[in-house]
């Protein structure tokens, strides 16, 4: 299929079930992260309604569209430039039945019942950190536009009784998200560290968390990144290399 692209733009093979994606790369492109968080959520059930957050790219909305078979994903962005992107990348995968791109403030989205919400939100508060002068990169990657409060209230009020929240976060943001989740009925079920290095301090976690859920929380062996000498771990490999296969 024949796909526009502006000025500084490229094509990504995903290397998982013919996927691709358009980035820019003036702007923030996806990391390691997304592909992790939407790896976390694959075990959910196909035909499952999902709502991602703060999509960006659509990295997200695209491998869970393959991850969790006939699922119906509404994905949320609201920089205007980078929705209008992502929605040439759900053309290109052919995708515009399983995916649809709303470009919109996420805490003016109207209210339904989604069976997920799924998020990689701006990590850092917007007073703290190197910000970036590139409003995308700086929205991306700041509390400019939503909070990490905004990203979980918002989850909550959109999740059916017993659906499912998921997030990727920086570990020093783990006490206020364990916070922000049960003020908005959302009970921590399951996290997991993310490593460089099995001996570095953690820079990662996903978070799994169940609306209206008992307590109970289950807590994952780390997932390590990098081996000592730079390679890949097996468990980095596996995440990529079943998207290989298949």
């Amino acid at each position: 299929m024949e796909i526009e692209l502006k000025e500084n733009e490229r094509i990504d093979d995903l290397e998982y079930k013919g996927l691709k994606i358009i980035q820019n790369k003036e702007w923030f492109c996806f990391g390691m992260d997304s592909v992790i968080l939407a790896n976390f959520a694959k075990k959910e059930k196909t035909g499952s309604k999902i709502l991602d957050l703060g999509t960006g790219t659509g990295i997200i909305a695209i491998l869970l569209s393959k991850k969790i078979e006939n699922s119906k994903i509404t994905a949320v962005e609201i920089q205007k430039e980078v929705a209008e992107m992502a929605q040439r990348s759900i053309k290109l995968n052919n995708l515009e039945e399983n995916v649809e791109i709303i470009n919109k403030d996420i805490n003016q989205i109207e209210q339904s019942k989604y069976d997920i919400v799924i998020t990689n939100p701006p990590y850092k508060k917007k007073e703290t950190g190197i910000v970036n002068q590139n409003s995308i990169k700086m929205i991306s990657r700041h509390e400019i536009t939503a909070k990490l409060e905004d990203f979980i209230r918002v989850a909550g009020k959109q999740l059916k009784d017993y659906g499912t929240f998921y997030m990727i976060n920086r570990p020093e943001r783990i006490i206020d998200i364990f916070e922000y989740l049960r003020k908005y009925k959302l009970e921590p079920k399951e996290i997991q560290f993310i490593y460089p290095k099995i001996n570095k301090a953690p820079n990662g976690v996903l978070v799994k968390a169940v609306k209206n859920g008992g307590e109970y929380l289950k807590i994952d062996e780390p997932l390590i990144v990098y081996n000592e000498d730079g390679t890949y771990t097996n468990q980095i490999l596996n995440i990529y290399e079943k998207s290989n296969k298949n």
